[in-house]
């Protein structure tokens, strides 16, 4: 049976933040040339929800606050899935571990096996959901996207290492935040990128979550609080 690819998928993203107080850098790499979603394009790592994600056991959950902010507009049963997305997206593209020591009481599925052989099992507790975000209709690929900012102290490997990463992602590298506009940025990039910027000198999960929605009709922005959402058309 052929997948439908315009069919709006789950995905997550992370915004890995170092040196936050002193001197703030963003993760960031770029797509292939022939690459069908934003060819070419300087991104954030991140992909779309797999199936086999709702299986992984997660050594630590997301912050409560940001679980909250997640079911907002989704079903609960996304949360977990989204946070091991995450994880997995971030070892597959970068090669940086999101995790905590320890073994693992399954066989790992063919994803997770170079994952688990680092000795790690991933661990969600430092994901912060900041921003949600769903492609434009037209596009060749479309995602519903969970972005979820992360402090590289976290991180339990090498931060430099990018060793271990697939070849999605070419030109791996730490970008000054005050340079990172330099780049050629997909629109949503920028508008993330000012959305960290406002909260570097605030470690907390926030109250309230930008959700930049696209549909067949109209394009808004929402604020994801807990309750009835504020929005105005964009």
């Amino acid at each position: 049976m052929s997948v439908d690819k315009t069919a709006i998928r789950n995905a997550a993203t992370v915004i890995v933040l170092r040196d936050r107080e002193s001197d703030p850098h963003i993760l960031m790499g770029q797509r292939g040339a022939k690459a069908a979603f934003m060819p070419n394009k300087f991104v954030f790592p991140g992909g779309a929800v797999d199936t086999a994600d709702a299986d992984i056991p997660l050594a630590t959950p997301m912050p409560d606050l940001c679980r909250e902010r997640l079911c907002e507009q989704a079903e609960a049963a996304l949360v977990h899935p989204l946070g091991v997305a995450a994880v997995r997206e971030l070892w597959e593209e970068t090669g940086l571990i999101l995790g905590q020591p320890g073994s693992w009481d399954m066989p790992p599925p063919e994803d997770w096996v170079s994952f688990a052989a680092t000795g790690h099992l991933p661990s969600a507790h430092a994901l912060q959901f900041v921003f949600r975000a769903i492609t434009p209709p037209g596009r060749p690929r479309r995602f519903d996207a969970r972005f979820f900012l992360l402090d590289a102290d976290e991180i339990a490997s090498d931060p430099d290492d990018f060793s271990h990463a697939c070849d999605e992602l070419s030109h791996l590298q730490w970008i000054p935040m005050k340079k990172a506009r330099e780049f050629d940025l997909p629109f949503i990039t920028e508008v993330v990128l000012a959305e960290v910027e406002a909260r570097l000198h605030d470690r907390q999960p926030p109250e309230t979550v930008p959700f930049f929605r696209n549909d067949d009709e109209t394009s808004m922005f929402l604020q994801l609080k807990g309750r009835m959402p504020d929005w105005r058309e964009d």
